[in-house]
């Protein structure tokens, strides 16, 4: 009978000339790549450990099974080179058999430098190094499952609901087998042989009235089994489901309505990487499910098998994507294309996954040009070849123009768009997705990202974009949360993020190392107001939420109290006295004067939230960024209209031969202080066009403030401007 043996203590692990024990899971960048400074440790490191005594039976094999090593591998086995993957999110296998010997040394080379042949290498997150995720010894006899170099499955299953109205499925089987003749099938009471061709046995169930897997509201799932006449077995997982995307309706399950409504989640976690446990992978589903979200973006790679397993199991609809992103490498055709295949083959039996994501954003840093399209018509003809059940799709940057060719590739699409936060005006976003749907109506479209960064230490009465308070992100995402349910033939859409993740080369929001768009803290500790607002739209759980108690100190004589909930009625109760009584939906806003210390509870159909809120003279600082702390209405002088002024409109001052390179130099300061990612599309001319549009709307200072600047650094900039004549 097979044996797995889990490798995961006993680790050597040597970084320049140092070694010390690890235990697998092991990142080497769980601090450096968190703190900011984008100088986290990307290099080559080497993880060591003796393997346990193998006993083979006759004919058997020995392989081993990396479920995830960043970015590269190379295993070398009592000093031979045995294989080499490149790729830092799928499962590899390597067979050992033929260069065991009595004792066995193992060495895995881990390497995470910046190259230019394996994704990702330009993307606004940490490039975590390390053995990651478990690896197992499997000792095999001589008739077994295959174990595949690229990690598919052994038991591949397709199931095809052929009639809705009846639940009837047709289920087709396939296993891949070493060594035998036939393979016996059991699946929900039914039993078939048959034999083994070309490596391969296949059966064709039909299920009549079966149990469909059903999203949240019922996510069954069949297990079929196949068996060698050695005793050998394996089990598969899967639900009976139907997908459809139609681009006037929207998402359909089962022939039913069902708009797909989430979040996307990176898979790091605070002071531990990607070295994360099943433990935790359960308290971030948890947390989703909490809010009422129906499908997830996993982001921006291939996560965990246990973690696709938790949303078959709990009825997440998935989209699963390769790391192709930010940036087009002429060397990197080849890697985009093992990368899906491991995807595909990998996952193939998750009744969760809905989509294959061929790419994200990948032309924010690359023209659309031949060779960009051809690598995207590859990939495409590559999943469906693997996988001809399901759609393929790709998250494109905001200032993509909707005409681009590389748009009619994927069979639906979604776009990444950030305006109220990066730029822009809140109702940009309406009008894109509007314009989008008129002129191509029969197109799919969707929603891939959309967010605001949020400090939850940041909090003010008077939120504006770049403030990075939490106050603020509420006010993006009420905005958001309407346009979204006003637009039900959105196929999908997903909020970026559900929690704040490691980007070393971020430093802004108060935070370094850090994006915080998330809904909820890093370390999984704070649920952000707006992960309420989400809560009220798309639960079905009960609730009320008041908003603001991390803003106790208010320097106000009247303050406006925010209550999340959705129930159709809010009672708002100051001091245990009944204040007011309003009838709305999700959102409910109240005015309450403050003289000291108030007790301020909201109450909904027997359910209650309280904060803490305290009159004070002078806003706390503690409440602000530095260069948020002087109050909005910062200038008192007078100002030389025959020169130029922060006051002035950005886009007639760019257009000036003197002021625009000044605004320009500026511009480049703000966007490295965002990343990576954000300095390298800077010069994009799609999205140097985007600006200029949006810069028809604001002035010198609104663009500014967007773009956090600093106030003393704006009131500079006025000082210089009007030393500079209006020609």
């Amino acid at each position: 009978m097979s044996e797995t043996i889990v490798l995961n203590t006993g680790w050597t692990f040597t970084k320049e000339e140092h070694s010390e024990p690890v235990t697998l899971p092991h990142t080497w960048n769980a601090v450096d790549g968190q703190d900011g400074g984008n100088d986290y440790y990307r290099g080559s490191c080497t993880y060591a450990l003796q393997l346990p005594a193998i006993r083979l039976p006759e004919g058997g094999r020995a392989v081993l099974q990396f479920d995830g090593v960043a970015m590269t591998a190379v295993v070398n086995l009592n000093g031979q080179k045995v294989a080499e993957h490149k790729g830092g999110y799928s499962t590899f296998r390597v067979d050992i058999t033929d260069v065991l010997q009595d004792t066995n040394n193992l060495t895995v080379e881990v390497d995470n430098s910046d190259n230019d042949t394996v994704y990702p290498q330009k993307a606004d997150f940490t490039f975590y190094g390390g053995i990651y995720r478990d690896v197992t010894l499997h000792i095999l006899p001589a008739a077994h499952f295959a174990m595949e170099e690229n990690g598919a499955v052994p038991v591949k299953v397709t199931p095809v609901v052929t009639d809705l109205e009846t639940r009837r499925c047709e289920v087709t089987v396939e296993a891949l087998v070493v060594d035998a003749d036939r393979v016996r099938f059991s699946l929900d009471g039914q039993e078939m042989s048959a034999p083994v061709e070309n490596g391969t046995a296949k059966a064709v169930f039909t299920l009549e009235n079966a149990r469909l897997w059903n999203g949240l509201d019922d996510p069954y799932l069949y297990t079929v089994t196949a068996s060698l006449d050695n005793g050998e077995t394996q089990s598969a997982r899967f639900g009976c489901r139907k997908f459809e995307i139609d681009p006037q309706k929207g998402f359909f399950l089962n022939g039913r309505f069902y708009p797909l409504r989430g979040v996307s989640r990176h898979q790091d976690r605070k002071g531990v990487g990607v070295a994360i446990t099943k433990e935790m992978m359960e308290e971030d589903l948890a947390l989703i499910l909490e809010m009422g979200a129906n499908t997830i973006r996993l982001a921006h790679y291939q996560h965990a098998q246990a973690f696709y397993d938790l949303c078959d199991e709990k009825g997440l609809v998935i989209w699963a994507e390769i790391p192709y992103i930010t940036m087009h490498m002429h060397n990197g055709r080849a890697n985009t294309l093992t990368q899906m295949e491991e995807l595909i083959v990998q996952n193939y039996n998750h009744p969760c996954i809905a989509v294959w994501g061929l790419s994200n954003e990948i032309t924010a840093a690359s023209p659309v040009n031949e060779e960009l399209l051809e690598n995207h018509r590859a990939l495409n003809d590559l999943a469906h070849r693997l996988d001809p059940t399901r759609p393929t799709t790709m998250a494109n940057v905001f200032m993509l123009e909707i005409t681009s060719p590389i748009l009619e590739i994927p069979d639906v699409n979604s776009y990444n768009l950030y305006f109220g936060w990066y730029l822009g005006e809140l109702d940009q976003n309406d009008d894109f997705f509007d314009e989008y749907h008129a002129k191509y109506p029969d197109r799919c479209i969707g929603f891939s990202e959309y967010g605001a960064d949020a400090n939850p230490a940041y909090q003010t009465s008077h939120p504006e974009r770049g403030d990075y308070t939490e106050t603020y992100q509420c006010v993006y995402h009420e905005h958001m949360a309407k346009m979204i349910a006003e637009r039900p033939w959105l196929w999908a859409t997903h909020v970026w993020n559900m929690f704040d993740f490691a980007a070393d080369g971020r430093d802004e929001g108060g935070k370094n190392g850090e994006n915080q768009k998330g809904l909820v803290t890093f370390d999984r500790k704070i649920k952000k107001d707006a992960f309420y607002l989400y809560k009220a739209y798309w639960s079905k759980e009960a609730f009320v939420h008041t908003c603001g108690s991390r803003y106790v100190d208010r320097a106000e004589d009247v303050t406006e109290v925010k209550v999340y909930s959705n129930l159709p009625e809010v009672a708002l109760y100051v001091d245990g006295r009944l204040q007011e009584t309003k009838q709305g939906d999700k959102v409910f806003t109240f005015r309450v004067p403050i003289t000291g210390k108030h007790s301020i509870e909201a109450r909904a159909g027997g359910y209650s939230s309280v904060i803490l809120v305290n009159r004070v003279d002078t806003p706390n600082p503690n409440y602000a960024m530095a260069n948020r702390r002087e109050v909005t209405n910062w200038f008192d002088g007078e100002l030389d209209e025959s020169c130029w002024s922060v006051k002035d409109n950005m886009a007639a001052a760019m257009a000036d031969a003197k002021v625009g390179p000044i605004l320009k130099q500026i511009g480049d300061k703000a966007a490295a202080s965002r990343g990576d990612v954000a300095a390298a599309v800077k010069d994009n001319p799609a999205l140097v066009a985007m600006m200029q549009r949006a810069m028809q709307r604001m002035t010198i200072e609104g663009m500014l403030r967007q773009a956090g600047t600093d106030i003393e650094d704006i009131k500079q900039l006025n000082r210089v401007l009007q030393g500079i004549s209006k020609e």
